[in-house]
């Protein structure tokens, strides 16, 4: 029980901080907004938008269009409070909302057994290093993002 009044409590939190975040903005979380971006916190994984409609029949008893639920998401990863994995097609919260410091450029680590995925900062001077050198390509970066697929910890000990 007090796990879930910690968890409660800070969702409540991270909810709260993204409505100033969208506020800041000039945007808002909307209520069905808000409740997919609920819907992503509660996962322990990341989710397709057909995963985030079912859980979202599921958790709140009110269906939404699939094409909805896109438009939600764009917003939500416009705003910083979700991300997309691109080579997967798949959303996950920010494990940074409710955080008062500056951000890194995310990285992603994916496990290819489970499909968890762990959220790690890349230090700012990688990221201009990085850039340096492929602007002597000539090539332009559109996402600076980062997703790399392997296996995690629990994963490896936990394999036969």
């Amino acid at each position: 029980m007090l796990n879930f009044i910690k968890m409660s409590a800070n969702i409540e939190q991270i909810i709260k901080k993204s409505q100033e975040v969208c506020a800041s903005a000039g945007a808002k979380l909307t209520h069905k907004r808000k409740n997919v971006l609920m819907v992503l916190l509660a996962s322990a994984t990341p989710l397709s938008a057909y995963e985030v409609v079912d859980k979202y029949k599921t958790q709140f008893q009110e269906s939404l269009p699939v094409m909805s639920v896109y438009r939600m998401l764009d917003f939500l990863v416009q705003e910083k409070l979700v991300h997309k994995l691109e080579t997967a097609g798949q959303y996950m919260s920010c494990a940074h909302i409710a955080c008062d410091h500056q951000h890194e450029t995310p990285q992603f680590l994916i496990c290819d057994r489970c499909g968890s995925v762990k959220e790690v900062g890349i230090k700012k001077r990688i990221i201009e290093e990085l850039e340096r050198s492929i602007q002597n390509t000539g090539f332009t970066l559109a996402h600076k993002q980062l997703e790399l697929h392997g296996v995690c910890k629990f994963c490896q000990d936990h394999s036969t």
